[in-house]
């Protein structure tokens, strides 16, 4: 068998000997459709398809008709509003929870499974090139990921648009989307996981190579996603925070302010990619290495995921260097006064909206000059970084109104740059949840808002 496999690979090297009779090559065409066939026939595949093209319209439909909602999730607070929102909710807690456990279950045992059955030898004398092998391998286990990204966002959508209705989606700075906008940002912000979700399938695909039937690779990628989560929760520089993949599972939400947060966006899909190219090769060069004469084999051992993981902690740190050297971004990224925009500008907008709602003369966002200030509870404490003590005093004018109209607001900031403000009075603006409108008891936009702070613009704007 081994003879069998070096003189395979020689005659992809230097093709096959004059004498000897030339043998067809299978084209990867063929062993593509024969890996995807597998893959779909397992019944825990199946069962993932059929539960993520059915389940997130369910649940996104049965929230929009109950009368509590997840506020405490992006976008949660307008399930009621417009069936958009659903599939931003569905978004969040794919990324945090379902992609990576989607990824393990796939990419992580796309390689392993032939281990467990041990069929690498059938495999190879009916193929003759390793090369083949690896790419329709690592090519269905992509063609299933995608099939089931799909499916989230074809069901979340759909759910939300049949329960609730399309209908505009208020932002995170709180000016207001049109439906078609809407639809456009909310399919974009999908689009945009797809980068993280390749770079977790890739290291799938590594653990899978590396660690053969051991269960820990199958576990790998959600291992990875939940120590970048824990990452991500922790006051790391922003440079650190940006240079991890898991990054762009949230930097999305930059999509739903105006103008829009596209730095922080752009270098997590790039960090993404990086990791999945450099995952993808280093799962490769192992495959190649490794030993098919031994139905004992059980992955090429630890050197092998020393030299998997040796790549990616030498990315991370070079992606840190390089996003600090060309942004010049410091700290947490999280400043007073980009707080004090952020928070003055989803008033404004929310405030328009309020006026609406309760058919008052319209007013503009430059008539009324918002300002804020806003400070961590004590001069004595920096006024920078997250933490769930910030307070905003907002300051607004009306035209033709001498007195200035103020509120406060409590503000929790997670490392991320993502806010909630939750009012503190007065109760005629941010009092209550409701307020009482010509048509009837209508949600409060001013009690409790959205926001984000954008970690790589300057603070002075």
């Amino acid at each position: 068998m081994t003879a069998t496999v070096a003189e395979d690979a020689d005659r992809e090297a230097h093709g096959p000997d004059r004498g000897a009779t030339a043998v067809p090559r299978v084209p990867v065409a063929r062993v593509y459709r024969f890996e995807l066939v597998k893959l779909v026939s397992q019944w825990r595949i199946r069962l993932l398809v059929l539960a993520c093209w059915i389940v997130p319209g369910l649940f996104v439909a049965a929230v929009g008709r109950q009368s509590t909602l997840p506020v405490d999730t992006l976008f949660g607070r307008w399930m009621h509003a417009t069936g958009w929102a659903g599939a931003l909710v569905t978004l969040g807690f794919a990324g945090t929870w379902a992609l990576p456990l989607l990824t393990s279950v796939v990419a992580g045992d796309v390689f392993a499974s032939e281990d467990r059955l041990g069929t690498w030898r059938h495999l190879l004398v009916a193929v003759r090139s390793p090369r083949r092998i690896f790419a329709a391998k690592a090519l269905a286990g992509l063609t299933v990921v995608l099939l089931l990204v799909a499916g989230l966002v074809a069901s979340s959508s759909a759910g939300g648009l049949v329960a609730i209705g399309d209908r505009p989606l208020v932002g995170l700075d709180g000016h207001l989307l049109t439906p078609a906008d809407a639809a456009g940002k909310v399919l974009l912000a999908w689009a945009c996981v797809l980068a993280p979700t390749l770079a977790l399938a890739a290291v799938g695909l590594l653990g899978s190579v590396a660690l053969g039937r051991s269960p820990t690779g199958l576990l790998l990628p959600a291992l990875v996603a939940l120590a970048m989560q824990l990452a991500q929760m922790m006051p790391l520089p922003v440079a650190v925070r940006l240079a991890l993949p898991g990054y762009a599972f949230i930097a999305w939400n930059g999509l739903f302010t105006s103008p829009a947060q596209l730095g922080p966006l752009l270098i997590g899909i790039a960090v993404s990619l990086l990791w999945a190219v450099t995952a993808t090769v280093s799962a490769f060069l192992l495959f190649l290495r490794r030993d098919f004469t031994s139905a004992a084999h059980d992955g090429p051992g630890r050197g092998a995921v020393t030299a998997g993981v040796l790549p990616l902690a030498a990315l991370a740190a070079v992606t840190a260097a390089a996003v600090t050297t060309a942004t010049g971004a410091t700290g947490s990224g999280i400043e007073q006064d980009k707080v004090q925009r952020s928070a003055a500008t989803a008033f404004a907008h929310l405030y328009r909206m309020q006026t609406r709602q309760l058919n008052r003369p319209a007013v503009t966002e430059a008539q009324l000059k918002v300002t804020a200030d806003c400070d961590k509870g004590s001069v004595k404490v920096a006024a920078e970084g997250p933490g769930n003590d910030w307070r905003c005093v907002v300051s607004w004018h009306l035209p033709g109104v001498d007195a200035v109209g103020t509120a406060v607001y409590q503000l929790d900031i997670t490392p991320d740059g993502r806010f909630m403000a939750d009012g503190d009075g007065p109760k005629e603006v941010n009092g209550y949840f409701l307020v009482r409108t010509p048509d009837g008891d209508a949600p409060n936009p001013l009690w409790q808002f959205d926001g984000n702070v954008d970690l790589l613009a300057t603070s002075k704007g």
